[in-house]
C-alpha cells in the first residue's frame, strides 16, 4: 500500500487500497451477529440523536451504501467492521437480522487509517480521539508524522499539534472532549507548564466564554507574570516577547543585556514541536536541511 496516496479520499481508499476477497467482490448479506467491531476504531462518542435520525432514514429508504468488512483473523464466518460504524449501529436499532456488506482484505494499518479518514471527513472525531488514532499509527505501525499527515490529507504540523493535545492535564482534556473548549483553546494552553494554572485558565475560558484569541492573550500574560517575578524588563522588551509568543504559539524569553546585546529563548515541547518552530522561523522544513 502506497501511504502517500491515502489522502485522496475515502472513495479512492476503498477502490484502490482494499483488495476484494476472491469471489466476494459483490455485495452480499451476512448476519449482524457475524460482524464484530473495528478493534482500532478511534471514535468513542456517538451522538444518539444522529443515530436515531439515521435509523429513521434507513427504515424509510433502506441502506443505500453497504457496510465494508474484512474476514476476522482466526475466526471462521466472522467479520470485522472496516467502514460504516454509524450505519451498523443504526441498523442494529432496527432489529435487522442481516445487512448488506462488501468483504475486503485489509491490514490493521489500513483499518485504522480508513476509520480515521471516514470520521475526519464527517468531522465526527473530537480532537482527542483524532490524536489517539495518530498515536496508534505512530507507535504501533511506526509511521512518522509526515506519513500520517499524507495518509489523512493534513499538514504534518497539524498532525503533530493535535498529538500534543494528549499532554494536557486531565481536567482540560475533559472540557475539550465534551466540546466546551475548542481545539484552538487547548493549543493555547499547551504553553503553560503548570497543570494547575492550565486547568484554572481552561475553566475560566469555558465559564466566561473566552474566544481562542482571548485565551491566547491571557495565557501569554500569565506565563510572563510567572517567569518575570523579580525581573525588571522594559515595556519594549515585554511587547516584543508577547509578539513572538503570539507568532510562535509557545513561550519566549527575551533577555536584554548591556550594550544592546541579548538572547532569545524559545520553548519547545517535543521533536515535532521543534520542527514546527523551525519551519516558522526559517520557512524551511527540517528535512531540507538534514535529510
Amino acid at each position: 500500500m502506497t501511504k502517500d496516496r491515502l489522502g485522496r479520499g475515502l472513495g479512492a481508499l476503498l477502490g484502490e487500497y482494499l483488495e476484494p476477497e476472491e469471489g466476494l467482490a459483490e455485495t452480499r448479506r451476512i448476519p449482524l451477529s457475524a460482524i464484530v467491531p473495528n478493534p482500532l476504531q478511534p471514535r468513542r462518542v456517538f451522538d444518539e440523536s444522529e443515530l436515531e435520525q439515521l435509523s429513521s432514514s434507513i427504515r424509510e429508504n433502506g441502506l443505500l451504501q453497504p457496510i465494508v468488512v474484512r474476514p476476522a483473523p482466526g475466526a471462521l464466518d466472522q467479520f470485522e467492521l472496516v467502514v460504516g460504524e454509524r450505519r451498523l449501529r443504526a441498523v442494529t436499532r432496527l432489529d435487522w437480522e442481516d445487512v448488506p456488506v462488501v468483504v475486503r482484505e485489509a491490514t490493521d494499518e489500513t483499518l485504522l487509517v480508513l476509520a480515521l479518514v471516514e470520521n475526519l471527513q464527517r468531522e465526527a472525531l473530537n480532537p482527542l480521539e483524532e490524536a489517539e488514532g495518530y498515536v496508534v499509527l505512530r507507535e504501533k505501525f511506526e509511521l512518522t508524522d509526515a506519513t500520517i499527515a499524507r495518509a489523512v490529507g493534513k499538514d504534518r504540523s497539524t498532525v503533530s499539534n493535535i498529538i500534543r493535545l494528549l499532554g494536557l492535564p486531565l481536567s482540560v482534556r475533559k472540557l475539550l472532549e465534551e466540546g466546551v473548549l475548542r481545539q484552538g483553546h487547548a493549543r493555547a494552553l499547551l504553553s503553560l507548564e503548570d497543570p494547575v494554572q492550565a486547568g484554572e485558565m481552561a475553566r475560566r475560558a469555558a465559564k466566561e466564554g473566552w474566544s481562542v484569541r482571548d485565551l491566547e492573550r491571557r495565557v501569554a500574560r500569565g506565563g510572563r507574570k510567572l517567569k518575570r517575578q523579580g525581573k525588571n524588563k522594559t515595556p519594549v522588551v515585554r511587547a516584543l516577547e508577547e509578539a513572538l509568543e503570539d507568532k510562535l504559539m509557545t513561550r519566549v524569553e527575551v533577555r536584554d543585556r548591556r550594550g544592546g546585546k541579548g538572547t532569545i529563548e524559545i520553548k519547545y515541547h517535543s521533536p515535532e514541536d521543534f520542527e514546527r518552530l523551525f519551519e516558522i522561523v526559517t520557512g524551511r522544513s527540517v528535512g531540507t536541511v538534514v535529510g
